[in-house]
């Protein structure tokens, strides 16, 4: 089978975006997003999107500089489904690291679901070691609209972060 390559940009998600990102989930997951768009706007957070020739995001994420005091946490990772297992995830989490490091930032953080070992073993690969867990809950939306409390133990994984090397 041929290969196809397609250019994708790494830039910052917008509200504008938000129509385009009916493939993130429901309501309560996108209102989580706009949130965090809104927190970017104050500099508290980076959030970005993996955009296609078109603009339209295929993946995003984002670092928030307000916990740990030594580190930025990444979080809310999330690759459009179809395009998983294809780099872009990867390329997303070295593009949010580029951005803590140029907060002067030498951490990250990365915390996953104990149900969720897919992306546990892509952080381990990336460089991330288990540090610890700690319970955590948000609120997640069926199909038919009930919201209920989904209460689970998150492992979490740290990353030094090393001055990316200057160009001779």
């Amino acid at each position: 089978m041929p290969e196809i390559v397609v250019p994708l940009t790494i830039r910052p998600l917008t509200h504008d975006d938000l129509p385009a990102m009916a493939w993130y989930g429901r309501p309560t997951a996108l209102a989580s997003v706009t949130e965090a768009i809104n927190r970017a706007g104050r500099g508290e957070v980076d959030y970005l999107a993996v955009c296609t020739p078109s603009g339209r995001p295929v993946a995003v994420g984002g670092a928030d500089y307000t916990k740990p005091p030594d580190a930025a946490t990444i979080w809310q990772l999330s690759v459009l489904e179809p395009l998983q297992s294809c780099g872009i995830g990867t390329l997303l989490i070295h593009a949010l690291e580029d951005r803590i490091r140029a907060r002067g930032l030498t951490c990250a953080e990365i915390g996953v679901d104990i149900n969720a070992s897919r992306p546990q073993a892509l952080y381990e690969r990336l460089g991330y070691s288990v540090t610890g867990s700690e319970p955590a809950s948000w609120n997640q939306e069926s199909p038919d609209g009930t919201v209920t409390l989904y209460e689970t133990q998150i492992t979490l994984l740290r990353k030094e972060l090393h001055s990316a090397p200057k160009a001779p």
